[in-house]
């Protein structure tokens, strides 16, 4: 998941934000800042407190020791695995999580300027068109930056740009089980788990043919 802004405890009530009130982007909000944004809205009426009064609480009543506080709050409290774990890290200063959409895509641009800056600023225009031949695919298109890549996402990823080194930005691609077309390269994925199981490394704009731009839309038309 992305890492965002922490805000400070007043704000936390304030983090489900509403669509006229986002800055316009290019990018779309990450899952996993959704995902928080649905558990805050949930919290107060699934466990009693808001998540203003739980970090209250537990300053107030919970050891001060990250384990013991974990089990404070699944054995004392009554809280599910999930929730102890997320509001221990919260109350640390450990999740940076918010589920502040704004603040998401305010950080999202920055996200993809540190990727690409300094040794790696020359690969910016191969990242930008590759998020130009991702996002023209259609309109259920989003890209979500995350701190080291950008992932696209339609239903589920279906492939991500990541500059891993000085040279080169790594397109990869949700191609399930077929076989491996030439260029392309297996990431070891099926095997882990992981969506992307391809990958074609690319050092430069002519790189990005007709190839890749029909790799690209086959992981997108097979996350139906």
């Amino acid at each position: 998941m992305p890492t965002a802004p922490v805000h400070s405890t007043p704000a936390l009530n304030q983090l489900a934000t509403t669509p006229n009130r986002r800055p316009r982007s290019r990018f779309s909000v990450h899952p996993g800042v959704e995902m928080v944004a649905t558990a805050i809205a949930a919290l107060k009426n699934k466990t009693g407190r808001s998540l203003d009064e739980w970090v209250a609480h537990i300053a107030r009543r919970a050891p001060a020791n990250e384990q013991a506080r974990l089990l404070w709050l699944k054995q004392k409290e009554g809280l599910g695995t999930n929730y102890a774990r997320w509001l221990t890290d919260i109350s640390l200063g450990k999740n940076a999580e918010t589920g502040d959409a704004d603040a998401y895509l305010r950080q999202a641009e920055t996200y993809v300027d540190e990727q690409y800056s300094n040794a790696k600023a020359h690969l910016r225009p191969i990242f930008e068109r590759l998020l130009g031949l991702g996002l023209g695919l259609g309109a259920d298109v989003r890209a979500c930056p995350c701190k080291t890549m950008v992932p696209l996402y339609r239903h589920h990823v279906f492939a991500e740009i990541k500059p891993t080194t000085r040279t080169r930005v790594d397109l990869g691609f949700a191609l399930k089980d077929m076989p491996t077309p030439p260029r392309l390269v297996g990431t070891g994925g099926s095997e882990k788990r992981d969506r992307i199981t391809r990958r074609i490394a690319i050092c430069s704009l002519a790189q990005i043919d007709k190839d890749v731009a029909r790799w690209l839309r086959t992981a997108y038309e097979m996350d139906e």
